[in-house]
Formats: structure tokens, sequence, C-alpha cells
């Protein structure tokens, strides 16, 4: 590799190749291209993730997390996509107790953190990879390859691939699982110290990467990979064993011992290794299994089209199609998305399709790069880089194989240094690469820290993406423009006619819109597509009530809690329907199955309120309205329909207290001022009455009641003043 170096001479500065000035140079690096994304908010999967998950909360035991998936489902639920990931939620439950609360800054600045710490370690990785590992007679190692390593922890730090690990919070499993990953590479290569021979500790080292290896394993499922590589190194790299050889030598039908090659200590200490890995690496996937069980991650067709295709042929196509895309993304991160599902990538279901081209430019590629691995006789040429991409699209899964891409391209580079000799220009070039990469990287973090920018950078790079569509039709009715929502939900069914929730949304803006019939037409095919959609069937419930479908709505909801039966909004609604059909018993079941569900369900207690209150059973709605507020102490709704419970039991001093306090908590509110003048009238105080029949008038001018009562009083006013006149 003194070859290589030398190739990067004048191209990689010599001001940085001492250890601490590349390691500062890298982290700086990696800090500056994604420092951006800081203060950003939590954006897509980080509501999941983050926000609504309950394993953050100090209520939630510490133990939960081991049975826990990624999203805080129980892994033995049939809905759990069985992303089993313990320590990284619990780096998201110590950020959520350091910043009180679900603040992104803290998420996101250890995020830029980690990054910046992997980038740093891949500089003694790439060191290994390109230099090797040979020692002096004290245990120093040769061949540090400083150029190199620099340079291709640089292209890694820059890389605007990266970007949605990085910014997305969610990210935090790959960074983590590539930072552990990384370090127990190291671990392994730390048995090998004293000349190429196994040093003082070695098997400590080899259980210390085992360890590692599985703790990558519980930041990020693909971590566990590192011992196969570990062993692998050890095999084709470190004991330079020669595949072609062995080949020839299995065809030949020689001894075992032969086609292992090497010597006695030499190989005895290989098989060591070798079988310590394969312990380790039974024993953790053995404990993951006993931990989640057997069954699959249910995943739908949306998620990944081409295995749900009919032909072997068609299938095998595509992935390696989705192959082509990913190494692309490493070649040209121009056209980043945060989704790349749902008719992003259209099958690929003829021969004359130009995309087919992009596979075969793959597989040529691989085959040229393999040729070379197996058949060069330069044993550094031989080492292969095992770091695996993943089959689907997404960005975030290209975190750690990049760093095969970086090496592949600072040996590139080295080698055009070499036939070319013009330094100058390769260095040029070189710069040139990283300025863009960082330049991309900075706008692209930028994307990131909102949904409305991040979910509208992707219609230009997926614009077939009913997902993409959707969720930006998701983020305009969150902030109330229900027009453009329903241009953006529209365009998602139509890229998408099975696309259930997007149905269901459409379906809610048009109910509120009073466009009722559509609405009831897109509830009812979203749960004939998907009849356990319980949302759905509580929407279309909601729908056939306004209707005045009352038969068909109750079914509808009792549809909706057969597929969940936690469902406390959905009991909330039933207890509507029987409120509207005075079904007074069953509306008030309904609505205390709602808080025995949602313990904070305050529509739920304020409907018991109001419903018993109206019945004349004002003992039991105070008793009602006392429990409610133990419950929820600052709800000012509660106060208000206990307070009018308590007046009309003539409990006038407690009535006034919790009046007052609820306009405390919410002083513009027109009924809260007249209920309490309603009060201070019957309790005889009229001036105080007269104060606040006024100030409700100024907020609601339009209240008939109010009026009504503020007249009564002023005639009252008059002929006291006459009769004391």
């Amino acid at each position: 590799m003194a070859e290589q170096e030398a190739h990067l001479d004048g191209i990689v500065p010599s001001s940085l190749l001492p250890p601490f000035r590349a390691r500062l140079a890298v982290a700086l690096v990696s800090l500056a291209c994604f420092a951006r994304s800081y203060d950003g908010d939590f954006v897509f999967d980080d509501s999941e993730a983050i926000v609504n998950n309950k394993d953050l909360r100090a209520e939630t035991p510490l133990g939960d997390l081991w049975h826990h998936d990624f999203w805080g489902s129980r892994l033995s639920s049939n809905t759990s996509h069985k992303s089993y990931r313990p320590l990284t939620v619990v780096t998201f439950r110590i950020n959520y107790y350091l910043s009180g609360g679900f603040h992104p800054l803290g998420f996101h600045v250890v995020n830029i953190l980690l990054h910046s710490a992997v980038s740093v370690v891949l500089l003694d990785v790439f060191s290994v990879l390109l230099g090797g590992l040979q020692f002096t007679s004290r245990g120093r190692r040769l061949n540090l390859a400083p150029r190199a390593s620099l340079l291709a922890a640089l292209l890694f730090a820059t890389h605007p691939v990266h970007t949605e690990c990085v910014a997305g919070v969610v990210g935090r499993a790959d960074l983590l699982g590539a930072l552990f990953f990384l370090l127990s590479f190291l671990s392994y290569c730390r048995a090998f110290r004293e000349s190429g021979r196994e040093g003082p500790r070695p098997i400590l080292w080899v259980m210390l990467s085992i360890l590692l290896g599985a703790v990558a394993m519980l930041c990020k499922e693909q971590g566990v990979t590192v011992l196969g590589l570990n062993a692998v190194f050890d095999m084709l790299v470190v004991g330079k064993l020669n595949v072609l050889d062995v080949l020839q030598r299995v065809l030949r039908k020689h001894r075992s011992s032969e086609v292992l090659g090497g010597g006695g200590p030499r190989r005895a200490g290989l098989l060591c290794r070798v079988a310590l890995l394969a312990t380790g690496a039974a024993g953790v996937l053995y404990a993951r299994w006993k931990i989640m069980g057997t069954g699959p991650p249910a995943f739908t067709e949306v998620d990944n089209p081409a295995s749900f295709a009919d032909s072997l042929l068609v299938r095998a196509v595509n992935y390696n199609y989705y192959y082509s895309l990913n190494a692309w993304l490493l070649l040209c991160p121009w056209w980043l998305c945060f989704d790349w599902s749902m008719g992003c990538l259209p099958l690929i279901t003829s021969p004359r399709d130009l995309r087919v081209l992009a596979l075969v430019a793959l597989w040529l590629c691989l085959a040229g790069l393999l040729g070379q691995a197996l058949c060069s006789q330069d044993g550094h040429k031989r080492s292969n880089l095992f770091f695996r991409v993943g089959f689907v699209v997404a960005e975030r899964v290209l975190y750690l194989p990049s760093a095969g891409y970086c090496v592949l391209l600072t040996m590139g580079l080295g080698a055009l240094g070499r036939h070319t000799g013009k330094k100058k220009v390769i260095a040029a070039l070189v710069q040139g690469v990283l300025l863009l990469n960082t330049l991309r990287c900075v706008a692209r973090s930028g994307e990131w820290r909102s949904e409305e920018r991040l979910f509208r950078s992707a219609l230009s790079v997926c614009p077939l993406n009913a997902k993409v569509h959707y969720n930006v039709g998701k983020n305009l009715a969150d902030r109330g423009n229900q027009t453009a929502a329903i241009r953006y939900y529209r365009e998602a069914v139509r890229l998408n006619p099975k696309y259930v929730h997007a149905m269901n949304n459409l379906g809610n803006i048009l109910k509120e819109k009073n466009e009722l019939q559509e609405a009831e037409e897109l509830l009812s095919l979203a749960v004939q597509i998907q009849p356990d959609f319980a949302a759905a069937w509580m929407n279309l419930g909601i729908v056939q009530n306004s209707l005045k479908r009352f038969e068909a709505a109750e079914q509808s909801y009792r549809t909706a809690i057969r597929h969940r039966r936690k469902y406390p909004d959905c009991y909330y609604n039933l207890g509507r329907l029987y409120a509207d059909l005075n079904r007074h018993v069953d509306a008030l079941n309904a609505w205390r199955n709602a808080t025995v569900l949602k313990p904070g369900h305050s529509l739920a207690w304020n409907n018991m309120i109001i419903l018993l209150d109206n019945t004349g059973n004002l003992a039991q709605a105070e008793a009602v309205g006392r429990e409610a507020l133990e419950l929820i102490p600052n709800d000012h709704s509660l106060m208000f329909s206990l307070a009018n419970v308590l007046g009309k039991s003539q409990k006038y001093k407690e009535s006034e207290a919790l009046f007052l306090k609820a306009i405390k908590a919410h002083p513009n509110a027109a009924s809260y001022h007249g209920n309490l003048a309603v009060l201070y009238h019957r309790w005889g105080h009229l001036h105080l009455a007269k104060k606040h029949y006024e100030i409700s008038l100024q907020l609601d001018p339009t209240a008939a009641g109010t009026k009504e009562n503020y007249g009564l009083l002023r005639r009252k006013l008059e002929q006291t003043q006459k009769k004391g006149g």
C-alpha cells in the first residue's frame, strides 16, 4: 500500500496526516455537514418512534423495553414489525429525561455527534482495510495508509446519502449499529498484534468483539453481521486464504487439511477464533429468537411491491434493479427522498424496460470487481470489503455500506493518480467532490428540519409515490389548509386506488365539510379493501350517524371495537349515538368504557356529566364530575360542567370557585362568563351578574340566551332602584 500512498501524495495535504489532526479534520467536517439539522423538528417516523412511544416515558418500566419493538409495540403483537432495538430506545429515553420532555434539539445533537464519532472511528477501520495488519517486532502497525484512510473518511463524513440517518432522529439506530459494528471489527483486529501473531490476550479481544457485535445487534438488527465479517476477514485477509486455490483443491478432492492450508499453530489459532465467533453468533441469535419469537413481521404490498409479484423472474429482476438504484444513490446522491415505496419505483415487467440496463451495468461492475479480488496476485487487492446493502431502497440502510464505496473511490483516485500523474487536477477534483457533497448535505439537512419542507422536497423526486402526496396532504390538514389537503389526498388515491389511509383521511375532511355522501363511499371502500381497519370503521360510523342511519352507524362502531378492543374514541362516539337515540344508560356505559380505557378522555367525562345533569341526576353528575377532576385536575371544561351542576344544587360558593378557575384558564369563553352570571343571578349577587353578562356579550354578541337573561337582570335592577328611590 506504500505505492498507493505515494500516488495520493499531493492529493491529500500532508499537514492533515498526523493522527490527531486527521481525527480533528474528519470530526469538524462531519459536524459542518449536518449541523444545520440540530434545531429541526421531529419529522416523519420520529412521531411514532419517539413522540408516540410510551417506552420513552418514566412510567414505563425499563424491563418492558426488552419485550417491545422499536415503535413501542409488544413483540408478540400481530402488528409488530419485529424491529428489536432496545439499546437505541434506551438512548431515546435518556434524551427524553435529560431534555425534560419531547424537545427535539437534544435528540438531533446526539445524532450529529454520533455521525462524527463513526466518521472518526472509520479512520482506523480504513487504515486496516487499506494498509493491512502488519506489525513490527514491538507490536506497532506498519502501513497505516494515512492519506488513503483520511480521504476515505472524509468522503464518508460528507456523503449526502447519510442525511436521513443524521437529520432524522430514528436514524440513530443505524448510527449506533454502525459505531458498535466498527468497534467490534477493530477489537477483533487487536487479536493480531506483535508481528502478525496472536497477541498476549487474543481470546479476550475476540470475546470483546463478540460482545460489541451483540450490542450492535441490539441497536440495529444488521449489527450482528460483523461477526461474519470478522471471520471472513480473518480467513481471507489475515490468513491469506486464496479462494481460487481452495476451489481447485476441493475439485481435486484434496484432504481438508490441505484445503485450509497453513501450519499447525497458525491454523489452530484461526480455527479457535472462528469457532468462538460462530459460538457467539449462535448464542446472540438464539437469545434474540427466544425474545422475539418465530413470527415474521407483517408487511404489505406497498412496502415492497416486488416481493408480491407472482413471477419469480419479475421479483428477481426488480430486486436487482433495487441494488443498482442503491448503487446509484452512492454514486450520485442528488435525488434523495424520505420514502421510496408505493409507486415511486414502478415494477419492471418487460425486458424492453430500459431500466434493465441499470442492473446489467451493476452486475458487470460487480463481476469485474470480483474477478479482480479473486484472481489478482496482489494480496491487498484480494482483501474484499463485505459491507452488505439492504435489498429495499431506503437511504438509511446505505449508511454503513457506503464505507465500502468510499474505499473503492479512494482506490480509484489512487489508480487515477498513478496512470495520469496530474495530481493537481485530481486534487482539485477531490476538493470539488468534497465541497459539493458538503453543500448537498447542508441543503438536505435543511429539508429535514420540518415535515413540510421534507415532504415537498420529495414531490420532484418521486411524483408517482402516493405516500409522498399523502404526507403532504396530512401536513396541510394538520395546519388547517383542508382545501389543499383534499387535492393531495385525491392524488394519493388516484396513484394507489387501494391506499386506505388516504381514503380514511380524505373521508374525514369531507365529513367535516358536510360532503357526507362521498365521505361514506370512500370510507366504505376503505373497510372493504382492509376489513380490519378499525379507524375507518369508526369514521364510517360517524358519517352514518350524521346521515341518520343509526343502525348502520352502531354496526360500524361495533365492528371497529371488534378489531381494536381498546378503542376509547370509538366508545365515545358510540355513546354519542346512543345519546342521540335517547338510550341514556347505553350512552353512559359507552362513555364509562372510554374513560376506563383512557382515564384522560375529557370529552367522555364531560358528556357523562352533561347527560346526568340534563336528566336531573344531579348527585350522580356531581360524583362523576369530582371523579373526573381528580384524574384531570387542570381541565377547564370539566370545571365548567361541574360548576353548572353545583350551581343547580345551590352549592354556590363551590360553584363560583370552579367557574372563576375555569375562566382563569380560558378567559375568552363567553359561555363561562354567561353561566357564572346566571349563578350570581340566582345567588342574588346582581351587580356581579351584570358584570359577567356584559363580558359574555362582548365575547359573543349573538348569544340569545345570555341576551334574554341580561334583559331580565336589567329589569330586576331597575325595579330594585325604583323601590329604593
